[in-house]
């Protein structure tokens, strides 16, 4: 019981020093952030994500303010059988920029970078199907990202250990284009 329980704690240490590196948008303002986003870009160590990227088409995310600093989020993702749905609360943890998403297994999402008008660098660290990962993904307001969003982007991942052989540019869909367009 006694090694269990240090191993936990060992284990809980070492993620929170690894989420430390990571900082937060300076005076991150969710009202400003608040909008329709397009995901135009991610990376990824995940096996899921690696084994599918290839096959990924370009989502949309509607985010809302909320009081006390948490986020709603309506999220949109084309897929073969048509547009998938979801909305999950992204729980502030700490500083403003900074979330918690269980429902999606988000153990730590950061806005580590935005200009609030263009683009978004989020990063997340996540527990799917019992293996940890990082993720990385490029928000912008248009299906087209500027040169100044993709420079922050691939920037930034190699600081989190994301090689560039696990991006991917993920291409346009129409199959979401009428759905939450009128949340925003």
């Amino acid at each position: 019981m006694r090694c269990v329980l240090l191993g936990q704690v060992l284990v809980l240490l070492w993620l929170s020093g690894a989420w430390a590196e990571v900082l937060v948008q300076p005076d991150f303002d969710a009202k400003k952030f608040s909008g329709l986003w397009y995901v135009v870009s991610m990376v990824s160590d995940c096996k899921v994500f690696l084994g599918k990227k290839d096959h990924l088409l370009m989502s949309s995310r509607t985010i809302r303010a909320m009081p006390g600093g948490n986020l709603s989020v309506h999220m949109e993702f084309p897929r073969a059988d048509g547009c998938h749905q979801l909305d999950a609360e992204y729980l502030r943890v700490g500083s403003e920029g900074h979330f918690r998403v269980p429902a999606l297994g988000y153990l730590d999402v950061r806005v580590a970078d935005t200009d609030y008008d263009t683009f978004a660098v989020l990063y997340i660290y996540k527990e799917l199907e019992g293996a940890l990962s990082t993720m990385v993904q490029l928000y912008s307001r248009t299906q087209e990202a500027s040169p100044q969003a993709t420079k922050a982007f691939q920037d930034f991942y190699p600081t989190v250990g994301l090689p560039n052989d696990m991006m991917v540019m993920l291409p346009k869909s129409d199959v979401c284009s009428s759905a939450g367009k009128e949340a925003s």
